[in-house]
């Protein structure tokens, strides 16, 4: 790869409150980018695409902010692929997990079979059928399949749908399933790697997964949901849910590994909640420096 370009997603839009759109503005001033270059990467700024903060929908309640969250994905694909054919790696700094449709969208665009490593507690493989809440930052995967139920301008973001096909996403560190979730799991034959697996052996559940089966695709895209992360022992999520996940110390080591696979081009960074961590800055810029290690790590550049 050229170089990485980090690009922000400040938006919130597709989440339960804000906070999260405030997540690029604070990696950066954490001291990211200065990091990353410190460990000899070529960093290139790419800016940020579009911001939301979010707010209640009243006219849409079961899919709130649904223009607003669509309106960012394409954003988002948009400058995804320029990077990616450009032959850049891309860091993406979100925002809520409705980021993520626009990055794996920006890849399809570049070209290439695609991969998706979804790392989360959660499949977010709902609907505003399947729920009420109307939070899409639990329904991206749904829509990168297009399953049913899915919102159009939504699943029809990027040059196809759907998006991905079930063989192109494994999910990794899963271990809160709805059971209309699971079902789906079980029609489409979607992989999994679950949270006890990846607690047992961190680093070689991963490499695992980047030495076998993300081997098959020409672009390997990374999804990291920080609420894998126990809040009580680093609180960085818009989720506050204590003693489950793993600790930061266990998912380090397995997001280095995934960043190793020799066909790595794209990491999101989704749902974190800048507001939540320690006062004086240091929750964020330990996430820092253990981000611009593992690119360092990646062998990529």
């Amino acid at each position: 790869m050229n170089r990485l370009v980090v690009l922000g997603a400040p938006s919130s839009a597709g989440a339960y409150a804000p906070g999260q759109e405030k997540a690029p503005a604070a990696m950066r001033a954490a001291g990211l980018l200065s990091m990353l270059q410190d460990r000899g990467i070529p960093v290139h700024d790419g800016g940020d695409a579009m911001g939301f903060r979010w707010r209640a929908d009243k006219a849409h309640p079961q899919a709130m902010n649904v223009d607003a969250v669509a309106a960012v994905a394409g954003d988002v694909s948009r400058r995804v692929a320029v990077a990616l054919q450009a032959g850049d790696g891309v860091l993406v700094l979100g925002g809520d997990c409705t980021v993520e449709i626009g990055t794996v969208a920006g890849a399809v665009s570049a070209g290439g079979r695609v991969g998706l490593v979804y790392v989360d507690l959660d499949t977010d493989l709902n609907t505003p059928l399947t729920t009420t809440d109307g939070a899409f930052d639990w329904m991206g995967v749904a829509h990168m399949l297009a399953v049913p139920g899915s919102v159009g301008k939504l699943s029809g973001i990027g040059p196809r749908i759907p998006l991905l096909q079930a063989d192109q996403l494994l999910f990794f560190g899963i271990d809160n399933v709805e059971p209309c979730e699971r079902k789906l799991m079980e029609e489409l034959q979607l992989r999994e790697v679950r949270l006890a697996q990846v607690a047992a052996d961190p680093s070689g559940s991963a490499a695992e997964v980047a030495s076998g089966w993300a081997r098959q695709f020409d672009r390997l895209l990374v999804h990291l949901d920080v609420d894998i992360v126990d809040f009580a022992d680093t609180p960085l999520a818009e989720n506050t849910r204590r003693h489950v996940g793993l600790r930061f110390d266990q998912l380090i080591p397995a997001l280095g590994a995934l960043l190793r696979a020799p066909n790595f081009c794209a990491l999101t960074v989704c749902e974190l909640n800048p507001d939540h961590g320690e006062g004086d800055g240091s929750t964020l810029a330990n996430f820092s420096e253990a981000l611009a290690d593992c690119f360092a790590g990646s062998g990529h550049w």
